[in-house]
């Protein structure tokens, strides 16, 4: 070695030390070891071009030191970096960059190790700060952004959304002391729905805005009594009803709703976390021949330029977007505002919005004022939560005969100025009534419904969504906004089956736990008072498709052939269509004892169908396709008796095509893989995992109901139930049968005996299901 090549390192040495008060006295010491042993060209001397690797020890004009893999002149593969601050990177280069696996340190002690792509934090990986918060996730350009889950130092956790480096989106906080917070986030703040449960058994169930109640909610006691009403921090905005536990008539009744904000909150603050100094993207790098321009380098203050960054997205993976898009990650936000000058959010943000994927979009349309049935809207709402949080005895599950007495109802005047029992509101004069209240109440309670939740779903502040416009029979259909439970109109005729029928049905749901028949929560009654005199019976039930999975396909079927196929044409077909018996183009294959379990199930409710004379009830089907590899194959001709529905979606509303099929989108995907929890509520007609094969009918047999197995197996998740069990066999049922068998096969007609209706349905269900062993 020369002796000016040694002083250089010698000079280097020296410097590194004094800056660095000896951290990293033994890694120079054994660096210095190695380049005793090996020659060290000075970044001005000239190597010799070559593409071949080679390992390097280069020593930078600037004090920085690299050493490792080596072509045409720039780090390529693996190799470490030192800067002379006390920075360093072990990992993968791709063309003098950062590029790959690979760690970052900081002279601070902090650690970054995972992925990166070109100089920045990019991909999986994990950050250990100073104080010893931990985050384990998704990063984008050096943000947090996407899964993760953050274990700050104080022993609080968080595991939820991130976005642009803070939590937004769904999340769970844990506080040392026990409490946590499940529900929606933005900044980094609670906000949006979301649930805290204290420690001490408490807990706030509703609405949240930067970090505070806002809007409706409720708070309960662990001893079941509940305050139920609207939440601000300004006293003067707030106003609710408190109601004490079933079977007691004291309690909380001092109790000041401001008690949450003052002391219940003081406990459950948002650890802050560390700030970094500067980002990996960030470190100049001094390498002759590398453009500093480009790929995330910045001028000569370290400040990032924009033209780079576009570059750097033009060509960004959509898949590697769709993790973000999820929305189940976890972070601290230690990415405080004071380093964002420093990125180009801007563009970061335009670029992401361009690639995420839209939410699906909601069915129906909200009932907003000016809406003919907003009045009615009110009207219900309010008849709900005078029903609901009355007062009433505890629950006994033994029910006296008298319970179901169909003149048990209960009628309450609601005028607008208001009286004793009922608040005063902006709707006109109705009167309103309960059928039954003890039974429906008790019926919720069975079906495990939460008397506050249940409120807040039907009467909070967001408005129900009315689904399309009546069909044959005339119904109106309503949606939560959570989609937790619909409202449908029904006619007089309907009511007396369903007071009829429900002791039987009662017993049968008490005796049966994963019973397929519609759930019933409420039966009412709006009366409105003047000239009108209208009156508007509706029932209250559980919407079948409330699940976490997207339903891409949807089938009603009753085992009948005549007129049993969609109307629309096979282009305007989505997910949303319900299609019928002719349409169906699979069997679905379940496990083999889920399928003994269903078929046990199947035979219990039909056989309480046929006992209350019910007909013309159907199986609600919907498939959620989990490969994201499936396609619809083309629709063949209509003459061939196969209806492949084309036109799917994907579940952010917009078809995903290649060669004229459409596909599932990767996010739908990766929804499956990333949230475990979702295998907890596998049960009996939902989110139950299963084989859909594809059939294909004769051409020379239109109405063939089941068509010939192909071996094209699909898997799905399918979730299913017996609708619309309010149909007796009544005289117009059975003129409509007689009028219809004389044009039709009275086999193929749906308006038949209960006896017959029940054994075709079942012999129907019992072939369209079968266990994945036949």
């Amino acid at each position: 070695m020369s002796k000016e090549k040694f002083g250089i390192v010698k000079v280097w040495e020296a410097t590194v030390r004094k800056s660095h008060s000896g951290i990293f006295k033994k890694k120079v010491g054994n660096t210095i070891n190695m380049m005793s042993s090996a020659a060290v060209a000075h970044v001005d001397d000239e190597d010799d071009p070559s593409s071949a690797i080679q390992h390097a020890e280069k020593v930078l004009s600037n004090g920085d030191f690299y050493t490792g893999e080596w072509v045409d002149n720039l780090p390529h593969g693996q190799g470490k970096y030192l800067w002379l601050d006390g920075c360093m990177y072990v990992g993968q280069w791709c063309k003098g960059r950062t590029n790959g696996k690979g760690k970052f340190s900081w002279p601070c002690g902090a650690t970054y190790e995972g992925d990166f792509k070109n100089g920045y934090m990019d991909g999986k990986g994990t950050y250990i700060g100073t104080s010893g918060t931990t985050y384990r996730g998704n990063w984008v350009m050096n943000l947090r952004h996407g899964p993760g889950n953050s274990n700050y130092a104080n022993g609080d956790h968080y595991e939820g959304d991130w976005r642009r480096g803070s939590q937004e989106g769904q999340g769970r906080y844990q506080w040392k002391n026990g409490n946590h917070y499940i529900g929606q986030w933005k900044n980094a703040l609670m906000h949006g729905n979301g649930t805290m449960i204290w420690s001490n058994g408490n807990r706030y169930d509703g609405s949240w805005e930067e970090g505070f109640p806002k809007g409706n909610g409720t708070f309960r006691w662990a001893d079941g009594s509940f305050y139920v009403g609207v939440w601000n921090k300004d006293q003067n905005q707030m106003n609710g009803t408190y109601y004490p536990a079933s079977g007691s008539t004291s309690g909380n009744l001092d109790w000041d709703p401001k008690e949450v904000f003052s002391n219940e909150l003081s406990d459950c603050v948002i650890s802050p976390c560390e700030k970094v100094s500067i980002f990996p993207s960030q470190k100049m790098l001094n390498f002759p021949g590398l453009d500093q321009s480009g790929g995330g380098k910045g001028g000569s203050d370290g400040r990032l330029r924009r033209s780079s960054v576009d570059g750097r997205l033009s060509n960004y993976s959509v898949a590697s977007m769709d993790a973000s898009d999820v929305g189940s990650g976890a972070g601290d936000a230690d990415w405080s505002d004071e380093c964002y000058p420093t990125l180009p959010i801007e563009d970061l943000d335009s670029n992401i919005s361009r690639l995420r994927k839209c939410p699906m979009k909601q069915q129906g349309t909200t009932i907003s004022k000016g809406h003919k049935n907003y009045e009615l809207m009110l009207n219900l709402q309010l008849g709900i939560r005078h029903s609901v949080g009355r007062p009433a005895p505890a629950i006994n599950l033994d029910l006296k005969a008298s319970a179901f007495d169909p003149k048990e109802k209960v009628w309450t005047k609601f005028p607008p100025e208001g009286s004793k029992y009922t608040p005063p509101h902006q709707s006109s004069d109705f009167k309103w009534k309960d059928y039954c209240p003890v039974v429906f109440r008790t019926l919720r309670k069975l079906f495990n419904v939460d008397a506050a939740d249940y409120m807040l779903s039907i009467c909070g502040n967001d408005a129900l969504r009315e689904l399309s416009s009546p069909g044959k029979s005339g119904s109106f259909f309503y949606l939560t906004n959570d989609d937790r439970y619909m409202i449908k109109t029904i006619k007089k005729a309907e009511v007396k089956v369903l007071l009829r029928m429900l002791p039987a049905y009662y017993n049968h749901v008490r005796s049966y736990e994963n019973t397929l028949v519609t759930k019933f929560y409420g039966l009412h009654c709006v009366k409105l008072t003047g000239p009108n005199q209208k009156k508007v019976r509706f029932v209250i039930m559980g919407n079948l498709f409330r699940t976490q999975y997207a339903i891409h396909r949807r089938f009603d079927l009753k085992g009948s052939s005549h007129g049993r196929t969609t109307s629309k044409p096979e282009s305007e077909i989505e997910p949303t269509t319900t299609l019928k018996d002719l349409d169906l183009n699979y069997i679905f294959r379940l496990q083999k004892e889920w399928f003994q379990e269903f078929c046990k199930q199947v035979d219990k409710d039909c056989d309480l169908l046929e006992q209350e004379r019910i007909m013309d009830y159907s199986l609600l089907i919907g498939l959620h396709f989990k490969d994201a590899s499936y396609r619809l194959a083309p629709t063949p001709p209509r003459n061939s008796g196969v209806r492949t529905p084309t036109g799917l979606q994907t579940p952010n509303g917009h078809g995903d095509y290649e060669n004229g099929a459409p596909r599932l989108s990767r996010v739908d995907m990766d929804q499956l893989l990333v949230d475990q929890t979702r295998l907890d509520n596998i049960k009996l007609g939902a989110n139950m995992p299963a084989q859909a094969e594809r059939t294909v009918r004769r051409g020379d047999c239109e109405t063939q109901l089941i068509g010939e197995p192909t071996g094209q197996l699909f898997d799905v998740i399918l979730t299913f139930g017996i609708i619309d069990i309010l149909q007796d066999y009544d005289i117009s049922k059975k003129l409509e049968h007689a009028y219809k068998s004389m044009q039709y096969d009275p086999t193929s007609i749906s308006a038949v005996d209960p006896k017959q209706y029940s054994k075709r349905f079942r012999d129907f269900i019992f072939r369209v299901f079968t266990d994945d062993t036949s």
